[in-house]
């Protein structure tokens, strides 16, 4: 394989590919082919709960990065004890809900640091509000009145108060994180679609080079990449859009 510019091996590191996919052959099929244009790749819980950590020991084979995305949510020793299993797993980075709380969110730290891992080893991740859900859902369905932008901001100020690494937040509430929580702190941003990708089912969406200009350390792409005919030109494609 041809050498890659600098600039896109740093964008690589950048990219979080979501493996959205049924079978363990068919995410196989597609780390074989994409593991040396992405630097994660995102295990989310349909994967697996199909075929479970053996895709997670697969992805670590090819010296790539996961992305452990179950949104642990649950009472504190749940989430520890889920979080030690994690990190035991050698995952990159996994995820909880920033509205289990504090105490939860600090579980799941002391869960990583119980399997020998330290926070550089093993990022633990918030999720601040999903990027299916806007202001009038926010409102008249989960009955938060805050506007959405300020309760994302509280949950990652929680989140960094309690430990984590940082935050799965919306390309739009970026810059308002950053201000809260610093430079150091990571976010990760899903609700990206290439200016060639329709939006889907995501409310706020951005494109790759917005988010990245915005502030975002890492960016997750799923469906324009796994439905292209060509992924390994998809890839390329949003590596030469970001930079």
């Amino acid at each position: 394989m041809p050498a890659m510019h600098s600039e896109s091996k740093n964008n690589k590191e950048k990219l979080v590919l979501a493996l959205d996919v049924e079978s363990f052959n068919e995410a196989k099929k597609i780390v074989d082919e994409l593991h040396d244009y992405v630097g994660v790749f995102k295990v989310g819980k349909q994967l697996f709960t199909n075929v479970g950590p053996k895709i997670v020991e697969y992805i670590n084979s090819k010296k790539a990065k996961v992305f452990l995305d179950l949104k642990y949510h649950d009472i504190p020793n749940t989430a520890q004890g889920a979080s030690k299993a994690a990190a035991e797993l050698g995952v990159f980075m996994f995820n909880v809900h920033c509205v289990g709380g504090s105490a939860m969110m600090k579980a799941a730290i002391a869960g990583v640091k119980s399997a020998g891992k330290t926070n550089k080893e093993v990022k633990v991740l918030g999720v601040t509000v999903l990027t299916s859900i806007n202001e009038n859902i926010l409102h008249d369905e989960i009955h938060v009145n805050d506007i959405l932008e300020d309760y994302v901001a509280h949950l990652a100020l929680l989140a960094k108060n309690a430990g984590l690494q940082g935050v799965v937040a919306s390309p739009k509430e970026i810059k308002l994180i950053r201000e809260e929580c610093g430079k150091d702190f990571i976010i990760l941003t899903p609700g990206v679609r290439p200016e060639w990708a329709s939006s889907n089912d995501q409310k706020r969406v951005m494109t790759p080079k917005e988010a990245i200009d915005a502030g975002a350390d890492y960016i997750v792409v799923g469906r324009p990449i796994l439905a292209a005919k060509d992924k390994k030109e998809a890839v390329k494609k949003i590596l030469k859009e970001i930079g």
